[in-house]
């Protein structure tokens, strides 16, 4: 019985040249379908030598490849989206296709993950050598007994966190990438080393066992590129994990950290948060000409910050409820969901599209939720105000006074009205991307400059501040306290 839906063939064209391409693969190539035979890319060994064949055969098949996709897309995601979109309507139009990826096109092919989440187009996979087979035949391993993980290039600074190894890297399209793998270890050990898998199957082949510092310097990476990690001397991501066993360790043997809970160390929290804060601001604008004792300062700072997530999840651990890793997956599912226009095709030029968007996701996650649902009400007011101007803005709502805060009058004790001039200003200065908090605080810190200042002049000068009249310390404080030869 014929099929309901039209037919999408996926073929492996293997890691190399053609010869390398199954039999299997090879006579689907060949034989005549009505749709055409599209290609995900024609950079690969066996893909020019096959489309030429299929061109220039007997029946001069249509054959096409996406290459124009990949030079006009703004990112792999959009590319990858716009090719299964041309592959599911050639299908509708012509009833069945071909469509032939590199390698196999069950390790790595992110198209074919996607066309196999769509339930109206019925989809075939025939096998084919994965650049994984050559690898394990050049390395002379068994991956199942060395128990080898596959990762990503691109995601390898998280994928391998705490793993020790062995690790085959693939994706590792440029030399950009393998540097970013390199720096994922952030003080390898002098004996660190990896394998630099290149062209495999090809003539111009690499294997090279190279030192870790020179695995972005040995070849012109591309996307015949892999790299075998035989072992991490430091895994990636080490430190956190030394951390939370040690955390781990405080609540087994320490009488205090035994005794805390999730509400006792909230306190702790809001504190250390604001202490963070507060040596954030101290690096300044230009923070990489902060002087080391500061950028030391905001390094703790952030330390304790992260020790109190740390202590929270280890608790929850405890309770059976999640880990560091399901908080670290949720903020990154989190992240990647809310950045459609970097890990998919939506389009966002601004940084006001970005938020626009932003919101509009948040929505659908919390439908009938309201727009400022979600913004705590513990939190210290003029940064809730901050928060609140930012959300109505994302809908057109932003502040749009123009009356002067000059001409604004209360009455005296009438707090309603004194609120709602805070308010005002706080939203306005919101509105011009002036954080009201962190304006504020500033303020009081020079305030509270000034009032040391007057405090040591006086001191030096022998005036007693405190026993000075009303009129005296206003003076004071606005020309500073007289000296001893002042007073006479």
């Amino acid at each position: 019985m014929p099929p309901t839906r039209p037919v999408v063939t996926v073929v492996g064209l293997g890691p190399a040249g053609a010869e390398l391409v199954l039999p299997a693969a090879q006579d689907m190539l060949a034989t005549p379908s009505s749709g055409p035979v599209l290609f995900r890319t024609a950079r690969h060994p066996a893909a020019a030598e096959l489309m030429a064949r299929l061109r220039f055969g007997g029946d001069r098949r249509d054959v096409r490849s996406f290459d124009d996709l990949y030079e006009d897309g703004t990112s792999f995601a959009s590319v990858y989206a716009s090719i299964v979109e041309s592959v599911v309507g050639e299908a509708a139009i012509h009833g069945d296709v071909v469509y032939a990826v590199p390698g196999s096109p069950s390790v790595a092919e992110r198209t074919v993950d996607m066309l196999l989440a769509l339930e109206t187009i019925e989809l075939r996979l025939v096998p084919g050598l994965s650049f994984c087979d050559l690898a394990w035949a050049r390395l002379r391993i068994d991956p199942l007994a060395e128990g080898v993980r596959l990762l990503d290039g691109m995601s390898f600074g998280w994928q391998a966190a705490g793993d020790p190894g062995p690790l085959l890297v693939g994706q590792c399209w440029s030399n950009t990438v393998l540097s970013e793998v390199k720096l994922a270890l952030e003080e390898p050990a002098e004996t660190q080393h990896a394998v630099l898998l290149h062209h495999l199957g090809m003539a111009d082949e690499v294997v090279a066992d190279v030192p870790w510092q020179e695995i972005d310097r040995t070849v012109e990476a591309d996307h015949l590129t892999s790299l075998f990690v035989p072992a991490l001397d430091t895994p990636v991501a080490a430190e956190i994990i030394k951390l939370v066993e040690t955390i781990a360790s405080l609540r087994r043997l320490c009488p205090w950290d035994r005794e805390q809970t999730h509400g006792s160390l909230v306190r702790h929290l809001l504190e250390e948060t604001y202490e963070a804060m507060e040596a954030i601001e101290d690096l300044g604008d230009t923070p990489e000409s902060a002087p080391a004792e500061v950028v030391a300062h905001a390094e703790e700072e952030l330390g304790d910050l992260l020790c109190q997530v740390v202590f929270h999840s280890v608790l929850a651990r405890e309770e059976g409820l999640f880990d560091l890793s399901d908080v670290a997956r949720s903020s990154r599912e989190k992240l990647v969901s809310r950045h459609p226009h970097v890990f998919g095709d939506v389009r966002a030029d601004t940084a006001g599209a970005v938020v626009r968007n932003w919101e509009l996701i948040k929505e659908g996650e919390r439908p009938g939720a309201g727009l400022l649902a979600g913004i705590p009400a513990a939190m210290a007011a003029l940064a809730r105000v901050a928060k609140v101007e930012r959300k109505l803005s994302s809908v057109g709502l932003g502040w749009a006074g123009t009356a002067s805060f000059e001409d604004r009058q209360y009455p005296q004790g009438d707090e309603q009205a004194a609120g709602d001039s805070l308010l005002a200003m706080a939203r306005e200065l919101s509105a011009t991307g002036i954080d009201p908090e962190s304006a504020l605080r500033r303020s009081l810190d020079r305030l509270a400059a000034r009032v040391r200042e007057v405090e040591e002049a006086a001191t030096r000068g022998g005036t007693d501040l405190r026993g000075a009249s009303p009129d005296d310390r206003l003076r004071w404080f606005r020309d500073g306290p007289p000296s001893r030869s002042d007073n006479g």
